[in-house]
């Protein structure tokens, strides 16, 4: 199974040179679901909504986004039946925040280049969190000299797959006729604009501080960005926030290693584990496959 590394092709390129620029498809989508949960939902308020949203949103992040695009499709940390495969990537999809071939393309390209020994700050996450959140809600970066990104014909050529990517904005409104038919205008505006406007900046909320370096065990040699853990955030972010576990063992479907570091995927992983519906889980390599990382403590 390919893994993100192997997705890459960096020969000739170079994680800094390029520029910025307003992506107009994914600016108007980002901010158009922000400016009408603002203007929405205070109109549309009730406590059923807010009890929907919250439901929708936790388990559309831990099943779909965390355990299905992240932890399953892209870095293939563990493997599962082919209808359930599928599942938990349509639920990503209905996140909102992209297809799944954008998901890989958006995630791999960033995994380089954060593992170069320098890259630009829109990767990096140097910059302020306003001008980062910013870049990442309305941007793209243009490289100058490009790496190549070759995605698994498991992906790239299923028509399963490829049909979501060319229409995963549309399934927002398949979703917003099942709310309406359910709880009306207030379950649209709370399941659809609040859920996809809080999960996008949630995501890039989090990913914006857990690559800003703080603590953590470990380094991973000769790379730019060194991420953290976020201590206290593992029951919010699905165990995402143990984001330095992450960069040294991309290969575990685990992220909360230790003692103490909340990890809800991982639970849910195992769960599926448990009852057959997933095999060749992923755990840390073994200490003498760890030359890239050294340990800080």
């Amino acid at each position: 199974m390919m893994r993100p590394v192997d997705r890459i092709d960096g020969t000739g390129a170079n994680a800094i040179n390029g520029e910025v620029v307003v992506d107009v498809p994914k600016a108007v989508w980002n901010l158009g679901m922000i400016l009408l949960a603002v203007l929405l939902a205070p109109f549309y308020f009730s406590f059923d909504a807010l009890f929907l949203f919250a439901i929708v949103t936790y388990v559309s992040l831990l099943v779909g986004h965390s355990a299905g695009m992240h932890r399953l499709m892209i870095h293939c940390s563990y493997q599962g039946v082919p209808w359930l495969e599928r599942l938990l990537i349509y639920v990503g999809v209905i996140v909102g925040m992209s297809g799944p071939l954008g998901i890989i393309k958006i995630h791999d390209l960033r995994d380089w280049a954060q593992r170069q020994e320098s890259c630009h700050p829109f990767f990096s996450h140097e910059r302020s969190y306003l001008t980062d959140i910013w870049w990442q809600l309305t941007s793209k970066f243009v490289f100058t000299d490009p790496p190549s990104i070759n995605i698994e014909p498991k992906y790239s050529a299923a028509k399963f797959y490829t049909f979501l990517e060319n229409t995963w904005r549309w399934h927002q409104l398949v979703l917003a006729l099942v709310l309406f038919a359910l709880g009306g205008i207030p379950f649209v505006v709370w399941g659809i604009f609040v859920r996809v406007a809080v999960s996008i900046v949630g995501h890039w909320t989090i990913t914006y501080f857990c690559h800003n370096p703080g603590s953590g065990r470990w380094r991973v040699k000769n790379a730019a960005v060194q991420a953290s853990n976020i201590p206290g955030l593992g029951l919010i972010t699905y165990g995402e926030c143990w984001h330095n576990n992450h960069h040294a063992f991309p290969e575990s479907a685990q992220i909360g290693l230790e003692k103490g570091q909340s990890d809800p995927t991982w639970r849910f992983i195992q769960l599926l584990n448990y009852f057959g519906f997933v095999s060749e889980v992923g755990k840390p390599r073994s200490e003498c496959s760890r030359e890239d990382l050294y340990h800080v403590g």
